[in-house]
Order: C-alpha cells, then sequence, then structure tokens
C-alpha cells in the first residue's frame, strides 16, 4: 500500500460513511446526506462497471457521484466522456504533528472537547454543516472537536479524528468576524497537541484548491501537499 492509498483510508475512518461496502468492483458508500466524502464511489477493481455503481447510488436516493483519485485516469477519461462533470478538486496535506507543538497555545485561546458544545454545532450550522455531518463526526472512533475564543468571543470549531497515526482534521470553520487574525492556525495547532497525546505522529486537512485562503494558511504551517483528488457527478 503505497502512503497516498494510506490516507485515502484515513479518510474512510475519520469521516466515515453510514455503510462502506465492496460491490461489482466498486467501493460503495451511503452517506445519509452527510456530503460528497461519504456518498462517492470509488474504484476497487478494472473490471468495475460504471452503470452498476450507477443503479446501485441511485437504489440509495444518491445521484451518482465517483471519487476520482491518483491511478483513477481511465475511470475519470470515461466519466467525461459520459458527459459527467468534474466537482470539488481537493488537495490533501500533511505535516508532522511536532511542527505543529512548537508554539504554546495561550490560555483559553483553544481547547478539544467531545461531545461539541450548542456553541460549535451553532457555529457550525452557519458554515452549512448541519445535523447530517455531526452524525458522520459520531461515527468515528478515536475523535474531538476543536474550539477556539478569540477576543474574548468564540472564533472557529474544527473536527479532528485518529486512524492508523493519522490524525485528519476536518469541518473546519471560523466566523467571518474572526477571520484573518490567526484564529485557524490556532484550530491546527490544538488539534496537534490532541494528536500528540494520542500518539498520532501526522497531522492531515483536506482543502478544496478553490479555497485560496485556507490553501494559503496550510501551506504557511508548514503542511506539504502529498496528493489530489476530484469528483465527477452526473447530470441528473
Amino acid at each position: 500500500m503505497t502512503y497516498l492509498e494510506r490516507l485515502y483510508q484515513v479518510i474512510d475512518h475519520t469521516w466515515p460513511a453510514a455503510r462502506l461496502w465492496t460491490e461489482g468492483g466498486w467501493t460503495l458508500r451511503d452517506g445519509q446526506g452527510g456530503g460528497k466524502r461519504v456518498s462517492a464511489a470509488t474504484i476497487a477493481a478494472p473490471e468495475a462497471d460504471i452503470a452498476q455503481a450507477e443503479t446501485s447510488m441511485r437504489a440509495m436516493g444518491q445521484r451518482p457521484l465517483f471519487m476520482i483519485r491518483s491511478g483513477d485516469d481511465p475511470l475519470d477519461a470515461e466519466l467525461a466522456a459520459r458527459g459527467y462533470a468534474i466537482v470539488d478538486p481537493v488537495n490533501l496535506y500533511v505535516a508532522p504533528v511536532a511542527q505543529l507543538t512548537d508554539v504554546p497555545i495561550p490560555r483559553v485561546t483553544a481547547f478539544d472537547i467531545w461531545e461539541p458544545l450548542a456553541i460549535m454545532l451553532e457555529i457550525w450550522a452557519k458554515g452549512g454543516i448541519g445535523p447530517e455531518r455531526i452524525k458522520v463526526m459520531h461515527r468515528a472512533k478515536t475523535k474531538t472537536a476543536i474550539l477556539t475564543r478569540w477576543n474574548e468571543m468564540p472564533g472557529g470549531v474544527a473536527f479532528a479524528a485518529i486512524h492508523d497515526g493519522v490524525c485528519m482534521v476536518h469541518a473546519v470553520e471560523v466566523l467571518e468576524h474572526q477571520r484573518q487574525q490567526g484564529v485557524a492556525k490556532w484550530l491546527m495547532r490544538r488539534a496537534a497537541f490532541w494528536a500528540e497525546r494520542q500518539g498520532a505522529d501526522r497531522l492531515a486537512v483536506l482543502c478544496t484548491k478553490a479555497n485560496v485562503g485556507a490553501n494559503r494558511l496550510y501551506q504557511s504551517l508548514g503542511f506539504a501537499h502529498v496528493g489530489d483528488y476530484h469528483y465527477r457527478q452526473s447530470a441528473d
């Protein structure tokens, strides 16, 4: 297994679908409204039949959606020929945990808490992260939520979970009036300190290529870009 393949498994375990199974050369996911990451099909065998995956996804009430990973070029080309559009190209970043634990976190600036407080759920909801995605968080095993305070007020939230020694951070959301003040950096550093206590040695995060500000943030913290993926979604 390559390191990138290992990270794809980390995604599945730290942001889990309601159900994941292999059928007809595909890994299928029942997302139950939790977003693309927990709903997309991924190819598991070269002979996989696209029509079969489409049928299975429609049977779940899901619009056909495929995650295209490194090495999936033939599938990508076939889906493009069928009219599937590219959706949400994503960067995958990784950094050593120790790289983000070199600066002490100021008092009452960032906390790791499970289960999430009501204010954390409110902040996520403002960013479009509703009950279905909160259910995804609850399905992860080793997990926590991060809350930051800035200017004596709530600043932002994130979710972190660990699999195979890698802590992946998801659902990073900073309140609009608290942005551009370093709040997200404290979120990531708190996640790193929590990961260190759990024995993880790597911190990972996913970021859409279109989110210029977030990409700059992770690069400024020393995260290395280690891979990409995108989705192909049917027109109907």
